[in-house]
């Protein structure tokens, strides 16, 4: 039997950490295969496995830096911490409590989740254009807006441009009734969500009606030079070569692009070639431009979208056509 011991200053630290009936508590307890006791501000970490009880000592380490510095923690948070653990990383995990991004409508800070999540943040800062490439519920949208938010209260830029292209995800919407923003509304929801998080109602619409937001399709980009401006260009994996061509080309003085999307999620016809998986060969090595790659492990969403997104990820692998990089009804059509 291996045995651990902790010291920890506060009690609430403690509580903070195990969660909610000790639900935080049974999922470290169940991953490595330890037990945790409180024992007079000491925690007492046993098992079987040196190596595992080595990490469990480095996750509630790193867990109770977080709570210290304020951070709520949850269960996802819990399992990502492990991994970092397991993965040698333990010593990044205080990273995560550093800087915040944004503070929404609400007062709640928005921060970096996940170290991948970090390193997008930093991209976004330090560069012109960033590509955030990485699959469903990583933030790639959300802390974007967040950071066009940032600096648009500060003053570096005098507007936020919100685009995307209006690809239907697999299916037809039809003719749909009212005016032009009616019809676009739906394909520019998730933008609107987000900056009512950042904003509330009543500020985003005194900026929309300002000039200082704006939300548009990308066809409504053609022609136009963006400066003094925050653009983020939203599910870029539907646009085509020649739409993404048209809008790099767009950037002004004193403006900063963020471009975002799911190489995974192709809602474009077989025959077309995906604008954004050919600028990120085309762009790679081009000073003032980041391209930054997020994975299952930054999934800030439900548990279970890690997993789904790992299922699809192994299944798609066994399927030829797949591996080929042709789609099935590419195939078909063909035949």
């Amino acid at each position: 039997m291996v045995e651990k011991s902790i010291s920890v200053d506060r009690m609430e630290h403690i509580i903070n950490v195990f969660g909610s009936f000790d639900e935080n508590l049974r999922i470290i307890e169940s991953e490595l295969d330890v037990k945790v006791l409180d024992r007079d501000s000491e925690l007492k970490i046993t098992g079987e496995d040196a190596e595992k009880v080595y990490y469990a000592e480095k996750a509630i380490e790193g867990l109770l830096t977080l709570a210290s510095k304020g951070e709520s923690i949850t269960s996802q948070s819990v399992r990502y911490i492990i991994k970092l653990a397991m993965d040698g990383k333990s010593d990044e995990i205080v990273e995560l409590a550093e800087d915040v991004v944004c503070i929404t409508a609400k007062g709640r800070p928005i921060k970096a989740k996940t170290l991948g999540q970090k390193k997008y943040i930093d991209s976004i800062t330090n560069n012109t254009i960033t590509l955030g490439v990485g699959p469903a519920g990583t933030g790639k949208t959300y802390l974007a807006v967040a950071c066009a938010v940032t600096a648009f209260r500060a003053k570096q830029v005098n507007r936020i441009i919100l685009t995307r292209p209006a690809v239907e995800a697999g299916e037809k919407l039809g003719f749909l009734p009212g005016d032009m923003q009616n019809k676009v509304d739906p394909y520019l929801r998730p933008l609107y969500d987000a900056l009512f998080d950042m904003l509330g109602p009543d500020t985003y619409a005194k900026y929309l009606e300002r000039g200082n937001i704006e939300v548009a399709p990308l066809a409504y980009m053609r022609g136009r030079t963006l400066d003094d401006s925050f653009i983020i260009l939203d599910e870029a994996q539907n646009t085509s070569r020649e739409q993404m061509k048209m809008f790099l080309t767009r950037l002004g003085f004193n403006s900063k692009a963020v471009i975002t999307g799911d190489i995974t999620q192709i809602d474009l016809p077989g025959d077309k070639i995906s604008g954004l998986k050919e600028v990120l060969k085309v762009l790679k090595d081009i000073e003032g431009i980041g391209i930054c790659t997020l994975t299952g492990a930054d999934v800030v969403r439900h548990v279970l979208v890690q997993k789904i997104i790992a299922a699809y990820e192994k299944y798609e692998k066994t399927r030829p056509e797949l591996a080929r990089g042709r789609r099935p009804l590419e195939r078909h059509k063909r035949n």
